[in-house]
């Protein structure tokens, strides 16, 4: 059990790390056509907009809010005279309210996916897979909350931010830190890295386009001349 451990997070989350980045360069490398996010638009709009909308702003707001609240080093919230409470505090609440967003988007996607049968012809296992783990990796993220609020002192908050700075500063002591986290702290870092590993292999290499997007804004201006 103690090796189980520390592959799943000691070694696994860098074979994750590998995998989304060499994936994802091969597949546009290799696949160019089958790099896109396949929208649904056209065969029905419906909810399209108002699910899209509250999932983006929601999963966006939790990749940036789980990156800086984790690899913030620890001095630096003690430098500003945070203490660990308040900002396991903040974590919880604005976790919860991009949480949420996330899964109502979530939700009115996968019905209209699911309850439509053109969209529901369209869809390939691949597109179920991606979506019912996302859905699952946000309940285990929100269900951690009202872990969360049962030791409000922010020992764990800590643990998981040394972990996570231990990661990326490839310590081999990592997962030490986390071996007595809750069980539901586990499964979601267990399948919030997983993700990354089904990333390259399904329609959600788009994202790297909706990054590569913001250099449009510092492109010089197109001029058109009328007949």
């Amino acid at each position: 059990m103690e090796y189980l451990h520390q592959f799943v997070f000691g070694i696994y989350p860098y074979i994750a790390l590998a995998v989304f980045l060499l994936g994802s360069l091969v597949r546009f490398d290799r696949e160019q056509y089958t790099w896109k996010s396949d929208s649904s638009q056209v065969l029905y709009a419906g909810s399209l907009r108002t699910g899209n909308i509250l999932f983006h702003v929601g999963i966006l707001g939790l990749f940036f809010g789980h990156m800086a609240g984790l690899l913030t080093p620890v001095w630096f919230w003690d430098a500003l005279g945070v203490e660990h409470s308040v900002k396991q505090l903040v974590a919880m609440v604005a976790g919860g309210i991009m949480g949420g967003l996330c899964l109502v988007g979530l939700l009115i996607l996968l019905v209209r996916r699911f309850s439509n049968p053109r969209i529901r012809a369209v869809t390939t296992l691949k597109d179920k897979v991606v979506v019912l783990w996302i859905l699952a990796t946000l309940l285990l993220g929100l269900s951690s909350i009202f872990v969360s609020a049962g030791h409000m002192d922010g020992h764990m908050m800590v643990l998981l931010m040394t972990w996570a700075q231990h990661i990326v500063t490839l310590r081999g002591d990592a997962a030490s830190f986390i071996v007595d986290a809750p069980l539901v702290f586990k499964l979601h870092l267990f399948m919030g890295m997983s993700l990354f590993v089904i990333f390259p292999f399904t329609r959600l290499v788009h994202v790297w386009s909706g990054f590569g997007a913001v250099t449009y804004l510092g492109r010089a201006f197109q001029l058109v001349r009328p007949r």
